[in-house]
């Protein structure tokens, strides 16, 4: 196969209810997000995601910031799916400053990918616990906003 080939699986968008300080470790400043809930949609599948998640984001001193994050999401029928993503954010100093201090930042101006993996018990979404997704993110004043593609 000479190139990977997705399809749209769902837009989500999160609510994040403050921060928890861990402050600077060995690998850089460590910081708890905490998820409130939100919401995704998509032609496959769609819901809320419940309040409980978290993201444990590092802010690198090469500028990077990495997300580690676990969300529960829940479906229209009430079947809840765990979802696992590790990413990257990432860019230009400015663009950076801009994004981390709340402003609204065109996207392609920095880099935020993420790559994603599924868990359920539910029947009607057992195909997600055999797929990989990758997703890419903006962070706009009101929360995370991901595009998760499965790849097919």
């Amino acid at each position: 196969m000479a190139e990977i080939r997705t399809s749209h699986l769902f837009t989500l968008k999160l609510v994040v209810n403050g921060m928890q300080p861990i402050g600077e470790t060995p690998g850089g400043n460590r910081r708890v997000g905490l998820v409130a809930g939100g919401t995704f949609e998509g032609p496959r599948l769609r819901g809320t995601v419940l309040p409980g998640g978290a993201d444990w984001i590092i802010g690198r001193p090469d500028g990077v910031t990495t997300l580690d994050v676990r969300l529960v999401l829940e479906t229209h029928d009430k079947a809840t799916i765990g979802m696992t993503y590790r990413g990257l954010r990432h860019g230009p100093a400015d663009v950076m400053a801009k994004v981390n201090g709340g402003e609204w930042v065109d996207p392609a101006l920095y880099y935020f990918r993420t790559v994603i993996a599924f868990e359920t018990a539910a029947p009607q979404y057992a195909w997600l616990n055999k797929a990989i997704a990758l997703g890419t993110g903006s962070r706009p004043p009101e929360g995370p906003v991901y595009d998760v593609f499965e790849v097919l």
